[in-house]
């Protein structure tokens, strides 16, 4: 059984430096995709913002990992943000540091220092749980059978990314790999 760190829910970080705020926004994450949408947002709202620097990681192998430094010095934001992922071994995160411009340049060094200490401030303000590494699956059953596998997926306490409900139903399931055998043996068993 592969096990992983990871946060519970979203958490806010800030630092002040010279003028210059940094947001900082860690959230749980399960792909690119999550890690886009949510920077997206983060610069919607933050519209008046100069930068949105992030760095995440993603899987229980820890292998997929990217820094951003949206437009600051090289190496000054991103990689102190994911310095701190690593530093607690946490991995499907994100953290996102918004940076409102205070009118005084801090440098490579106080960037560095600004970034990294907003992005533990984030963590610092986080809950920090073990996850058991989990897979997605499809599955596609006849409408007449939605109230039994719903049933059955609230009691085996099985997350719904998507649900299409028509004659022909389709969900993507989030499944613990432990149990992922079990469940899908019982739903086998279910819809035959």
């Amino acid at each position: 059984m592969a096990s992983y760190q990871t946060i519970k829910a979203l958490a806010e970080g800030f630092y002040k430096e010279k003028g210059s705020k940094f947001l900082a926004f860690a959230v749980p994450v399960h792909s690119e995709e999550e890690v886009k949408a949510f920077i997206a947002q983060k610069r919607k709202e933050h519209h008046l913002a100069v930068h949105v620097c992030s760095a995440f990681r993603l899987g229980a192998d820890k292998k997929l990992y990217r820094a951003s430094d949206d437009g600051e010095p090289s190496n000054s934001a991103g990689p102190p943000i994911l310095g701190q992922i690593q530093a607690y071994d946490l991995t499907n995160i994100l953290i996102a540091v918004v940076r409102y411009y205070g009118g005084t340049n801090l440098g490579v060094g106080g960037l560095i220092t600004a970034y990294r200490t907003a992005a533990k401030a984030a963590l610092e303000a986080a809950q920090i749980v073990v996850k058991e590494e989990q897979i997605q699956i499809t599955i596609q059953f006849p409408y007449e059978k939605l109230y039994l596998v719903m049933d059955l997926l609230k009691k085996a306490n099985v997350e719904i990314l998507e649900q299409n409900l028509d004659t022909v139903c389709s969900l993507i399931l989030r499944i613990e790999l432990s149990s992922s055998k079990i469940i899908q043996s019982k739903l086998d068993n279910l819809l035959k």
